[in-house]
């Protein structure tokens, strides 16, 4: 081998040797991603998503339309009940009630920025309830204007099967290396 070859070769070898060293030394970016994270309690992560979703007058409420193509609006929900189960009225005539009836999955997202206390998201499934005795117990003042008559008036009722919860107040924030946030199933017992 002639020398520049031999240099060449050094070089590379040396290039090898040392991106080796580098990987075996430095601690990948996602180290533990792999690793069980302790499941986060369920009742904390109830309690500190009930905390934003009770002080919120408003929330993103994301359906998929016919293409498969996530539509967010928004909307003015009551507080979660007991089961987490959240309620809100619209038009029967709006675009979200026939992406409703196409695919029932939907998302709400809650945010309190302003505060920096965090956000929460629950997916689940919408159902949608015209029963006019479910639309007088939830009736708002609002609603004479925004539905004359109580005519053209759907509740939408979201059944939840996955909240992830950021809450600084409470201690609750994402994973350090993935960024994941408290997820939970919602049990529906």
């Amino acid at each position: 081998m002639n020398r520049a070859r031999k240099r060449a070769f050094r070089t590379a070898a040396s290039v090898v040797i040392l991106a080796a060293a580098l990987m075996l030394a430095i601690p990948s970016p996602v180290a533990g991603q792999d690793k069980p994270q302790t499941p986060p309690d369920p009742a904390k992560v109830l309690a500190a998503a009930r905390e934003i979703m009770g002080a919120q007058q408003y929330c993103g409420l994301i359906t998929l339309d016919a293409a498969g193509l996530p539509q967010i609006r928004t909307m003015n929900p009551f507080p979660p009940d007991e089961g987490m189960v959240v309620w809100m009225a619209t038009n029967t005539r709006s675009r979200k009630v026939e992406e409703i009836r196409k695919d029932p999955r939907v998302s709400l997202y809650y945010a309190d920025h302003a505060n920096a206390i965090g956000y929460v998201a629950l997916t689940g499934k919408a159902v949608l309830v015209d029963d006019m005795k479910e639309v007088l117990k939830r009736k708002r003042a609002y609603w004479d204007s925004a539905f004359p008559g109580l005519k053209n008036i759907v509740l939408i009722k979201v059944i939840p099967e996955r909240i992830d919860v950021i809450n600084y107040k409470q201690k609750l924030a994402g994973d350090p290396a993935t960024w994941r946030t408290a997820s939970i199933p919602v049990d529906r017992k």
